[in-house]
């Protein structure tokens, strides 16, 4: 990993911290406001109208014991697209645990591979860093183990406060919630210790929340995505979850049981606990979903998933090697495959199938218009196999077929491109006319830009690249609120 020459704008403390706080993931130091950048090729295409957003760590302060970006200090970069006008925003999520901390004018939280959620001697911040969700005019900072939703104006990226609908939950939420578009229903789960270690909720269009039920599962687990239809939501139970000798000692460690298997659990989108069905799957684990949707042929309802299949690491002899799958999945080291799961509603059938066998593909998007119905492209960074987090492409592949449509690859060695997210075109003909924008740094020549592709050709390479005259360090996920969204639906 080549770490950059140091521009002033990235935060005092480097090297002696490791190298998930230096080079491609070095964190900034204040936040900005950018307009009338210049183009390094084509231009600003006046058929995009809305907000790319991408949250990712960014810790503010010097860690206290070892790093993990998930500990990182949530910030939010924003490229708002009007009328072929381009301002690029980044702004903190203001967490609890950032306002402890800036009034502190140090760190007082411990990081992941230090303690654990609820102790009072190492306290764990919530960072917000995780996921954005575009949902009711504002956009919600997400956590991955299941923390609060912050809301965020989606222009300014002002911290407005916690989410009221999650909050009278009780509870929390993962860090991937799903929205339907065409209902404006935000769909979620939350999960934790204690029994009964998951809960399934809705909110509504106007923000309130709709519903919300048990989802008992056999102990606690740590899933990390749900996926949902037109009529239902599906949650994971896998079989990955803490170690219990470690929590005894207040520490995090993940444990991957291989004697287990996948379980998928389809619930309709208002149903109660007992309207819960399971379906069983080899052993994996999942980090992210592509989308779902409802089919029906002549064997019966079948439910439809694609996702990026966690392969677990194996022995010569083809075996799982457990321990090192565990430890894979918790240093992000990630080797995925595009996979498909079906799941029937008349007979109780499960079939999973892998739709491509030859590349690593990860952090996927769709057309979002579509959450939850059939879709046929997605959207995914070529995955490196040993380096964490760098994703030196993007690919967009038949969701049917698995099958290559088109891909580019600027520099394979040194690009580390964001998750790459489908943005309609004004007035779309079909089903990917629009463009993927995703932000990249080139590490060899230090340099950041914004990348604009034709989503229906990737590889002619960026219709039209921003150069930004700041490093964005490399984050986690994104997501596309197109400008016909910003306001709250005037029926909610």
């Amino acid at each position: 990993m080549n770490a950059p020459t140091r521009p002033e704008n990235l935060a005092p403390f480097g090297e002696d911290y490791g190298p998930l706080l230096t080079g491609p993931f070095a964190p900034l130091s204040d936040e900005s406001t950018l307009t009338d950048l210049p183009l390094l090729k084509g231009a600003i295409p006046k058929d995009l109208n809305g907000i790319y957003m991408r949250a990712g760590p960014n810790a503010r302060y010097a860690p206290q014991g070892r790093y993990h970006p998930f500990d990182g200090d949530g910030m939010v970069h924003a490229a708002h697209f009007e009328n072929g006008r381009l301002t690029v925003r980044n702004r903190w999520v203001r967490t609890e645990g950032f306002q402890h901390e800036d009034a502190a004018g140090r760190a007082t939280h411990w990081g992941i591979r230090e303690t654990l959620l609820g102790r009072e001697d190492k306290p764990l911040k919530d960072t917000g860093n995780t996921d954005l969700v575009a949902h009711a005019g504002k956009v919600l900072a997400l956590w991955y183990m299941s923390g609060e939703a912050w809301e965020l104006d989606p222009i300014t990226l002002e911290t407005l406060g916690r989410s009221q609908a999650i909050a009278q939950t009780g509870g929390k939420i993962s860090a991937h919630a799903k929205v339907d578009e065409i209902t404006e229903d935000l769909l979620f789960f939350d999960y934790g210790h204690d029994a009964p270690y998951m809960h399934y909720g809705v909110v509504g269009p106007d923000g309130r929340l709709k519903h919300h039920v048990p989802i008992p599962l056999p102990g606690a687990r740590l899933p990390h995505d749900m996926a949902v239809t037109e009529h239902y939501s599906i949650l994971h139970d896998l079989p990955v979850m803490h170690d219990p000798e470690a929590m005894a000692l207040g520490r995090h460690k993940v444990v991957f049981r291989a004697d287990m298997t996948s379980r998928f659990g389809v619930i309709p989108r208002y149903g109660k606990t007992e309207e819960l069905r399971w379906f069983d799957f080899s052993p994996c684990f999942l980090y992210h979903v592509v989308n779902a949707w409802e089919e029906t042929d002549a064997h019966g309802r079948w439910i439809t998933m694609v996702g990026c299949r966690y392969m677990p690491v194996t022995r010569p002899d083809g075996s799982i090697d457990a321990q090192r799958t565990a430890k894979d999945i918790a240093e992000l080291v990630m080797h995925a495959r595009l996979w498909r799961w079906r799941m029937n509603l008349d007979t109780g059938a499960a079939e999973e199938q892998c739709l491509d066998a030859g590349h690593n593909l990860e952090f996927p998007s769709y057309n979002s218009a579509l959450t939850g119905r059939r879709t046929r492209y997605g959207y995914f960074v070529d995955h490196s196999g040993d380096v964490i987090l760098q994703w030196a492409g993007l690919r967009k592949c038949d969701l049917d077929t698995g099958a290559t449509l088109s891909a580019w690859r600027d520099d394979p060695t040194q690009s580390w491109y964001s998750e790459p997210w489908f943005a309609a075109a004004d007035h779309p003909q079909s089903e990917d006319h629009g463009y993927v924008i995703a932000f990249q740094w080139n590490a060899a020549e230090q340099r950041q830009t914004l990348d604009i592709f034709d989503a229906r050709d990737l590889g002619t390479g960026p219709v039209a690249q921003v150069l930004i005259p700041r490093h964005i360090p490399t984050g986690f996920h994104g997501c596309w609120f197109a400008a016909s969204r910003l306001k709250p639906r005037a029926d909610a």
